[in-house]
This record gives C-alpha cells, structure tokens and sequence, in this order.
C-alpha cells in the first residue's frame, strides 16, 4: 500500500511554514531548497530518480524512507531538501521540525534528519544516515546540503545528525565550523562487520577464519542440537512465510526482552510489517529461520543492501543449558549463506554485543551528534545529560552474561 499524502492535519501546519531558497555555501552552482513535505508522490519520483544515480545505504533508500514517511506519527513536521544543479535534482533528504523544551523566552526547535524528534517512533533507529546525493560529486552536494540546513535554523535551533559515517560527520564538521556552531557528540556506537573479501583473499571458508573458542562453539551447539533431529537453517522466499516468521521473531524477543525490548515501541511491529511486505519481493528483506527437529531456535531480520546483508534484529529460542547458542549458531549459517550466495559482506550494524566482536573481522564507527550555537540552554542543557548520564551508568543492573 502506497499513501498518497500527509495526513491532513499535519498538512495544515506544514503549510504555514514559509519555504527558502538558499544559495549554498556562497555558489550559484548547487540551490538548495527547503520547504514543507506536502506531495508524497512527487517526493518518491525524484527520490527513486536520483537514487539510480547515488551510492545510497540502505537507510537513504526509498525502500526505508518511503516506508518511514507513510508512518510517521501525526505531529512530525518533515520537510523536504532537494539540491539542484542547472534544475536536475542532485541531493536530497527529509528533516523534520520539533518544538523542544526551552530556557529563556527565545523559540527553538531541533531540525532532525531522517528522525522526527519523537523518540519512542525514533527507535525505529536510523544508522549509516546522511543525504541522497548524485555519486558525480557526492561531497560538495552534502556539504551544499549541510550549508543549508544551518543557515535555515532559528538562533537557538539545533541540527540533529544521528547514526552518521565519519565521511559525514567530517563535512557536518566543516559546514558547522563555518556558521560558528558546536558540536555535540551524543553516542559513539562501533559497527562489527565479515568483510568477506578479506576471507576470500585468505582462502578460507568463514567458520574456519573464526577464532578457535568460538570455533568450538559453534561445534558444540551444532553437535547437541544434532542429538536432536535434523538443524535447517531457511530463508523465508514469500511475504506470508516472511510476516510468520517476524511474529515469531517477536514472540521470541518479547520472551527474551519483555517490556524493555524492540516491540515496546508501538509504531515498531506496524512500520516493518510493512517494510516486509514491500522488501521481500524485492529480496531488499531477508527473514530466516533456524529450526532443529521442526522447532525454531532463531529469526533473523536482515537487510540487503549494495551486496552487504545487514542485521537488524532478532529472536531466539534460549534454554538452561548455557553450551546452547542458538543466536550465535543462527547468525554463523546466516554469514555463510551470504558468503555463498557471493554478497560482500554481513554487518552486524551499531552495538556492542560480544558475539559481534567474535563473528566479524572488521569494524566502522557510527555517530549520533548535535550542531547548535553556544548558549546559557545549551550548556545547562549539556551538564544535565552528562549528570543523567553518569547517574544511569552508576544504576545500570549487571547485565546478562549468557552470550547468543
């Protein structure tokens, strides 16, 4: 299912938004436009025009965006960006307006990219975010757009970027620098990935490239879960078989994770079954299932992207006996049906559970950060999340120790 528009009552408060033409970064080749999302086919007409011509993650897709878009709550403000080069549509992206808390009588907002400021919807949690960009001249377009988007906030606005590259973040940096903004950095998340270039070149298949712990236990969950029937490792190849499996994707988290998990966030389950429905024909979602003797032990989500699979999310069927690692077996046959299939890798994307660490061998890094002037709220601001943040680590509980 496609939709068409906005609901009508966020409609009605875009429209009293004024637009801006904005010449980026003092040039008359890039114009960056900034104005209100009111024509959502319109939108994905250029969106899927330019991403022909781009090097989009999988978060830049319309696969994702467009899906995003059709569920957004109904106070999100997004607007819409678009450069343009000589009237062809070079970048894009979607930033939504989001009225804070505030200190002092000024008005602000955050300007958000790819989130809408409402942070239970926002766990739907972007990662390898940033602008739709024409791959001829990716950077200069980014930065136009980044120009922009700061010459377009209110005095005590800020600019939220979150699950940016490094790539990203060092032009952010620059177009920040040049308006005499801050930066803020929020989060710093590694991203475990199996480049499987690097196995190639060593000759090896993936389990033998492992380390020789994990190795083992591999082998052994293997082994114990043989002495009870046949383990089949599948690929759901239909949507129905697809959305089966997901909700027993979410039984099994929900056992695991209870009210703290994934699918707490209500706009969550609604947002992917949709996902699903338009990525599986496609092969841009990927669902598998672990079984042993007929009964599942993992369900996988994943991603495809550029000929890279990447992890999303998860359930898994744990027992008493601590030798059993059904995620750990589950992602193993999943790397190696990848690396089989021919794809270029498996990422295990943002996080750092231990299995991530012992299944990839390589990493990246990912950045959550805030640009905005320095002021009296913003500092008070700053010292209260650091404060809230010290106290939470000093009370986070032990955390489970058992592994996938």
């Amino acid at each position: 299912m496609t939709q068409t528009s906005l609901p009508q009552a966020s409609a009605r408060r875009l429209l009293q938004v004024p637009s801006r033409w904005i010449s980026a970064g003092g040039s008359d080749a890039v114009k960056v436009h900034i104005e209100p999302l009111r024509d959502l086919v319109a939108t994905q007409d250029a969106w899927i025009t330019l991403e022909t011509r781009a090097s989009p993650s999988f978060f830049l897709s319309w696969l994702w965006i467009g899906t995003w878009l059709a569920h957004l709550p109904k106070d999100a403000e997004p607007h819409i960006l678009t450069a343009r080069t000589c009237d062809l549509i070079v970048g894009m992206a979607v930033v939504c307006r989001r009225k804070t808390w505030r200190l002092g009588l000024r008005p602000r907002a955050k300007w958000l990219l790819h989130e809408t400021g409402a942070a239970q919807f926002d766990r739907l949690c972007i990662e390898y975010n940033g602008i739709l960009a024409d791959s001829s001249a990716a950077e200069a377009i980014i930065r136009a757009c980044l120009d922009s988007a700061i010459r377009y906030l209110g005095k005590s606005d800020q600019l939220v970027l979150s699950g940016i590259t490094a790539d990203v973040e060092a032009v952010a940096r620059r177009a920040a620098a040049g308006a005499g903004l801050l930066e803020e950095v929020r989060e710093v998340q590694t991203a475990h990935w199996v480049d499987f270039a690097e196995i190639r070149r060593l000759r090896m298949d993936y389990r033998a490239s492992l380390g020789r712990n994990t190795r083992q236990a591999v082998s052994r969950t293997l082994r114990l879960y043989g002495e009870r029937g046949l383990v089949e490792y599948r690929v759901m190849e239909t949507v129905p078989e697809a959305l089966a499996a997901f909700a027993e994707l979410a039984e099994l988290h929900r056992a695991r994770w209870g009210g703290k998990g994934a699918f707490a966030n209500p706009a969550f389950r609604p947002f992917h079954e949709d996902l699903i429905a338009r990525g599986v024909p496609t092969g841009a979602v990927r669902i598998s299932r672990t079984t042993v003797a007929g009964r599942t032990i993992g369900v996988l989500y994943n991603f495809v992207h550029g000929g890279e699979v990447l992890h999303y999310q998860s359930g898994f069927l744990y027992e008493e006996d601590a030798k059993l690692k059904p995620g750990l077996l589950s992602h193993v046959l999943a790397i190696e049906d990848g690396f089989a299939r021919g794809e270029l890798g498996y990422d295990f994307m943002a996080g750092s559970a231990g299995h991530k660490s012992r299944l990839a061998n390589t990493e990246r890094s990912l950045k959550w950060i805030v640009f905005g002037r320095d002021t009296i709220e913003r500092r008070i601001e700053t010292r209260g999340r650091h404060a809230k943040r010290v106290l939470a680590k000093f009370m986070k509980p032990a955390s489970d120790a058992r592994s996938v």
